[in-house]
């Protein structure tokens, strides 16, 4: 195992007295910072393939968990978009400095995005690996009339998924949250360099949504990327080379702009 799966995080405090985990890395700019998806967290191997080569580089990265997920407090329940947003953006404020590459991987992409919005003076660029936005939509417009009626009875529905062998628990205030939170309505208004990795066997995100991402974007500067092969996680080697190298030439294509 890699020292830097062992090594213990850093806690930021929140005023609800939860803690976020998260590992920072300091070094020359823009930074990058990941943002895992949707029952994921810092320890996947994106997270930790992209850590390794950024401190090669010499690039600040920064990793962390979102409430109820991996090392930070907190039930995974109590979680939404909005809450799960306003800790990246608490980690972005409080852990970071300069310009910030976001990488969203798949619900990451989502608040990743919400991330450009809120704060468009931090994020200078933006990478999406399956990036999911809405993705609560889809999710509720494809449940059985079962998981509707436990959705409205109970306020939670227990989805078996191929990625854990615990069900994920999806609530009601998950999907409610969600609405107030979309922002593939309207164009999406950020001009910094994107790029976006899906794969075309991707059983969770369509890979067209990648396509949409870049349609609804008012950036120029989009590179959209469709591995035939690929599958959701999009994390083995190929898939991570490309990772890195996708992170790079946006945090280059940052550079130019700021240059010239």
């Amino acid at each position: 195992m890699a020292q830097t799966e062992l090594s213990q995080p850093e806690m930021l405090q929140r005023p609800d007295g939860q803690s976020i985990a998260y590992h920072h890395s300091a070094g020359e700019g823009p930074g990058v910072i990941f943002c895992s998806g949707f029952m994921s967290d810092m320890q996947g191997t994106k997270a930790l393939a992209l850590e390794k080569a950024m401190k090669t580089i010499g690039r600040s990265y920064t990793r962390f968990d979102y409430l109820g997920h991996g090392q930070s407090t907190g039930n995974f329940e109590d979680g939404c978009i909005s809450r799960w947003t306003d800790d990246a953006l608490a980690i972005l404020d409080d852990c970071t400095a300069g310009p910030q590459v976001i990488v969203g991987s798949s619900m990451g992409g989502w608040i990743g995005l919400r991330m450009a919005l809120l704060r468009p003076d931090r994020i200078a660029g933006f990478v999406g690996i399956a990036a999911a936005p809405d993705f609560t939509l889809r999710m509720r417009a494809t449940m059985s009339e079962s998981a509707l009626a436990d959705i409205e009875r109970q306020g939670f529905w227990k989805e078996p998924t191929e990625y854990s062998d615990e069900p994920y628990t999806i609530t009601k205030k998950l999907l409610d949250d969600g609405d107030r939170n979309l922002v593939m309505q309207s164009p999406i208004p950020f001009d910094g360099p994107v790029h976006l990795l899906q794969g075309m066997k991707d059983d969770s995100v369509p890979w067209k949504t990648a396509l949409d991402i870049q349609e609804k974007l008012t950036s120029t500067d989009v590179v959209v990327t469709l591995v035939k092969e690929g599958d959701h996680r999009l994390s083995d080697a190929d898939d991570i080379n490309r990772l890195i190298l996708a992170v790079e030439s946006v945090c280059s294509r940052i550079q130019r702009q700021r240059l010239g």
